[in-house]
Formats: C-alpha cells, structure tokens, sequence
C-alpha cells in the first residue's frame, strides 16, 4: 500500500500497520460513518423479503433487478428517470479537456464522458433534514 494513499479495507482490519477499523471507529473518524452505513443490493432485497412475507425472495430479487435495469437502460438511451418524492436520474455530458498525470505532471487528453447524476426529491430532501 502506497503511504498516503486512502484505501477502503473491510471491517476488522489494519490500515497499513495503524490501528484496526473498529478502533479508529472508537477514536471518531469523520469518514467512519460512510463506510458504516452503505446498504447493499443483497441487503436491500433480504430487508423487502423480511417486510413483505407474502413474497417469495426471488420474486423479490427479480423486481429490485428489474427496476435496476429499466433505469439502466432509460439513462443509456439518454432518458431522465423521476421517481416523485425521491429523485431524478439523468445523464450528464462532460466535455473533452486536459488534465494532467498527478504523477508525472505530464499534460493528458482526457476523453469526453457520459455520466449519471441524481438529484434529490423535495420529500427525500425533507425528510433527511428533519
């Protein structure tokens, strides 16, 4: 691991030759809480399949997919996706430009790029606020 360098490491382990995760959890790091509170697509499903008993968790499994999907394929085709009360995705153009190698300093053309973006809804918005 290069020195300086910030690396994501699971929980329960060191960060170079530091202190575990848990216990720079223990002394405050600001950036604890992101890495803490990311919920993933498998614990996504298994917290719909533990509300909804009624469904069988691969028809839960189907659905998140294919929700996933159709937003995919609507912002590949350079659609806006609205869903009220939580957000909007989109796509956003960036242009060509220059930038520079961080390690060599050396000038680099950096192509044009097709990016997501997500823009919070009024409710959502509201509600983490409150």
């Amino acid at each position: 691991m290069t020195k300086g360098r910030a690396v994501w490491q699971p929980y329960g382990t060191r960060v170079g030759n530091g202190p575990r995760i848990e216990e720079i959890n223990k002394q405050g790091h600001p950036l604890w809480g992101m890495w803490a509170s990311i919920m993933i697509k498998s614990e996504l499903i298994q917290k719909l399949v533990e509300e909804n008993p009624h469904l069988y968790q691969r028809d839960v499994e189907r659905i998140v997919a294919t929700v996933f999907d159709e937003i995919t394929d609507a912002l590949s085709n350079g659609d806006r996706v609205e869903l009220r009360g939580f957000g909007a995705f989109s796509v956003r153009h960036r242009p060509a430009r220059s930038g520079r190698n961080p390690r060599t300093g050396e000038a680099v053309e950096v192509d044009e790029k097709v990016v997501p973006y997500f823009k919070t809804g009024k409710d959502l918005r509201e509600r983490l606020n409150d």
